[in-house]
This record gives structure tokens, C-alpha cells and sequence, in this order.
């Protein structure tokens, strides 16, 4: 215990709250990371074996279909705003996760049945799930997290949180990648339920070890919430603060340059891959992604945090990211492809995640949960409308797996813009938390 306060900078009275947020997350991202190789396989796998997917006389292959996917999954994440900021309203913290882990028992119980027999409808109703899961479980565990600790506590306590997620990543990936040719994937989903209950009770036992100065402020009255449309109340909050709208430039430029990359990444795996091979390719390399993203989180994130702050932990992934695309800008092939995925997601999920979180801490509690659902809800999903249009444009007039290549100089325009967006955040951050503290 003593070598994890070392490695985290976590103090005593700060450790159950911390373990057990970092033990809730760690189930969550599993989930995450079960759901995504399935509902991606399931979906490629079927359009592989039909052939193609016919829009309107337009024959797509299975990775140009699933960007449409990701398109329909910004109008279900618009409906997930409105729902959340509704809930939002007269529900906090763990009364939140309670709502939607229940909703998530409920949709994966009808998946057990329905992937026994999966058609079209089965595949792509699966993928909106498995994206929704994430839209509303994430956003639901980082701000219970965010309402529960000040700013210096998020310095500290974000590392050892994070951990359990990419921790829960790499077990979830893993896992997966061990036992996926011998557990028939409907049976995943009743272990998915299973950690679904789990989050439950764990939130409810963090929810009762708040850090003390949140305790007492979860005792004070609460601010009651303006009338007008739920889906728009998140969007006037941010629209009126130069900081959030950083955050907004932050989140959305990741989301473009991510899709693009992951499209890549999978349009390689496409043209390389073959037979029924896919499902197993896929779970090795997020596999792989995983635990990079864990050793990075372990050994980096609470050190470039606490010793060098948020501003600078924020640059850390578009770094990455421009590497991978220069990689395979140079050389289109399946292992710089694959690349793609750890160059993206093994630090966007261990140290951007984590100082991305702690932006929120200074900032209001209406912007917090209204803010951040309209932010990590819309937005996200809106720049991945935005990454789709360039991916199939380009893929659609410049035919060929090798005009891939053409998509990582967007990539690398979009990454100078993200890098700027940080920077200013960063020094944001570092002044709206020394205002906090004078203030307390």
C-alpha cells in the first residue's frame, strides 16, 4: 500500500474514495472493451460475409458501412444528451450510475437473445449499444468523480482513478482475446451484466467516503436548474465560457483525428485480414493498446500530472498521434495501421483521459454535468460525423487502400490546432484552481 501512495502521491484519508471510484471505472472500461471488439467484428464479419452493404444501389464494404454507423450513433448521442441533462437536473453522482447501469442490465439481457441469431437489425442495433454504453456510463462515472474533489485533489487521485480504467481496458481486452473462440458471445453479455451490478455497489460505497470538503458541500442546497430545452442547456453553458469552449476544441479535434485513425486502422485490417480472422486481429492489437495504456498510466500520468501539470499532459497524446500518422503517410501497410490504434488509444486513454477529466474540476457543477453531457455526448459524436464525411470522400473519389495514406495529412493539419486548444486549456486550469484555492 505504501509503494502505490508513492507511485500515485495519494494521501491516507483520500484512498478508499480513490480505490474504490478507480475499482468502478476499471468495470466499466472492461465492459467497454468487451463490448467494442464484438459489436466491430459482428459488424465487419456480417458484411464480409454478404458480400457488401447495399445504400440505394452504393456497394460499401463492411469498414465504409460502420462509418455510417458512427454517424447515426451522433443522433442517438443527441437523444443521450437530452436524457442525461433531464436526469441531470434532479439526480447526482451515484444516483446516476444507478439509472443507467440499470438501463445497461436491461439492453444487454435482450442482446443474450438476440445475438444467438444475429440479422442486420441485430449488428447495427449492436453497435449503437455499444457506443451508447459508453456515451452514458462514462460521462455518468467522470462526473460523480468531477463533483467529488477539488483541484488538487484531482492531481493526486487522477492517476490511481485512471489506472483502474486502463487497467480495466487491458484485463476487458485481454480476456476477450483469450477466451473469444471458446465463450459464444452471447454468453459475454451476462458477465457484462454481472459488472453491471458490481458498479452499482461500489458506487454506492465511494458515494459514502467523499473527500470531506465535498461532503459538506453535497449538504448545501443545490442551485435549481433553468427552465428551457434539456438538449440546449449544456450548449448555452458552454457557448458562454472561452475555457469550456477549449475543452469543446480539445474533445472535437480528438474525436476527427481518432475516427480518421481508426478507420485507417481498420480499413488495413480489411484489405490484410482474411478469412474469419478478423475478431481475433482485432482483440490482439486493443489488447496490446490496453496494456500500454496501463503501463503508461501507472508510470506516467500521476509524475507528468503532479511534476509538470495538466497543460502539459495534455500535449502528450497529439505528440503520439502525429507520429502514427507520419508512419503510415510514409508507409500504408498492416503493421503501421495497426499502429495507429496504440499511437491513439493506449494514451488517450491513460494520461489525455485523466488530465482531460480534471479541466472539468474547477468549474460549476451545472457545467460539470450539463456542460460536460452536452460536450462528451454531442460533440464527440458530431466530430466523428465530421471524421466519417472526410473518411468517405476520400476513400469514395480516390479509390484504392493506398489513398488511405492521403487522410493522415488532414490528420496532421487538425493535430497543430488540437495542440494550441491544450495549451491555452492547460493554462486555464491552472488558473481557475489557484482562484479556488485562494477562495477556500
Amino acid at each position: 500500500m505504501g509503494e502505490l501512495k508513492k507511485i500515485f502521491a495519494v494521501r491516507r484519508a483520500e484512498l478508499p474514495f480513490a480505490l474504490l471510484m478507480s475499482a468502478y471505472f476499471f468495470l466499466v472500461i472492461s465492459s467497454f472493451w468487451v463490448l467494442k471488439p464484438i459489436k466491430k467484428s459482428e459488424f465487419i464479419d456480417f458484411y464480409k460475409a454478404a458480400g457488401a452493404f447495399d445504400l440505394f444501389g452504393w456497394r460499401m464494404l463492411g469498414s465504409q458501412a460502420e462509418l455510417l454507423a458512427k454517424v447515426l450513433n451522433m443522433f442517438v448521442a443527441a437523444a443521450a444528451v437530452a436524457v442525461f441533462t433531464l436526469l441531470a437536473r434532479r439526480y447526482f453522482r451515484q444516483q446516476l450510475t444507478y439509472i443507467f447501469s440499470i438501463f445497461s442490465i436491461l439492453v444487454l439481457a435482450l442482446f443474450f437473445h438476440l445475438l444467438q441469431r444475429p440479422g442486420a437489425g441485430t449488428v447495427w442495433s449492436f453497435y449503437l449499444f455499444g457506443d451508447l454504453f459508453n456515451t452514458l456510463m462514462v460521462p455518468a462515472f467522470f462526473a460523480f468523480l468531477n463533483d467529488s474533489v477539488e483541484g488538487d485533489q484531482a492531481k493526486r487521485l487522477y492517476g490511481l482513478v485512471g489506472f483502474g480504467g486502463v487497467a480495466g481496458g487491458a484485463f476487458g481486452s485481454v480476456a476477450l482475446r483469450a477466451f473469444i473462440g471458446r465463450v459464444a458471445i452471447e454468453t459475454w453479455m451476462l458477465v457484462l451484466v454481472g459488472a453491471m451490478i458490481v458498479v452499482m455497489v461500489l458506487a454506492r460505497a465511494a458515494a459514502r467516503r467523499l473527500p470531506a470538503r465535498k461532503a459538506r458541500a453535497a449538504a448545501r442546497a443545490e442551485s435549481p436548474s433553468p427552465g428551457g430545452s434539456a438538449a440546449l442547456e449544456g450548449a448555452r453553458l458552454v457557448f458562454r465560457s472561452r475555457y469550456l469552449l477549449a475543452i469543446v476544441a480539445i474533445v472535437g479535434f480528438y474525436e476527427i483525428v481518432s475516427t480518421i485513425m481508426d478507420f485507417q486502422f481498420t480499413a488495413s485490417v480489411e484489405h490484410f485480414v482474411t478469412g474469419g480472422a478478423t475478431g481475433a486481429y482485432f482483440s490482439q492489437v486493443f489488447a496490446i493498446t490496453n496494456v500500454l495504456a496501463m503501463l503508461i498510466q501507472l508510470l506516467f500520468t500521476s509524475f507528468i500530472m503532479t511534476r509538470f501539470g495538466v497543460g502539459t499532459a495534455l500535449l502528450v497524446l497529439p505528440v503520439a498521434a502525429l507520429c502514427g500518422s507520419v508512419g503510415f503517410f510514409l508507409f500504408p501497410a498492416l503493421l503501421t495501421g495497426s499502429i495507429l490504434n496504440p499511437a491513439d488509444n493506449a494514451f488517450s486513454y491513460s494520461v489525455n483521459q485523466s488530465a482531460k477529466e480534471a479541466l472539468y474540476v474547477p468549474t460549476t457543477r451545472e457545467e460539470k454535468y450539463r456542460a460536460k453531457a452536452f460536450i462528451d455526448m454531442f460533440v464527440q459524436r458530431f466530430a466523428k460525423a465530421v471524421a466519417v464525411g472526410l473518411s468517405l470522400l476520400m476513400t469514395t473519389f480516390f479509390g484504392g487502400f493506398s489513398s488511405l495514406r492521403w487522410l493522415s495529412l488532414i490528420v496532421a493539419v487538425i493535430l497543430v490546432v488540437w495542440l494550441l486548444a491544450a495549451r491555452y486549456a492547460g493554462c486555464k486550469f491552472d488558473e481557475l484552481n489557484q482562484a479556488e484555492s485562494k477562495a477556500a
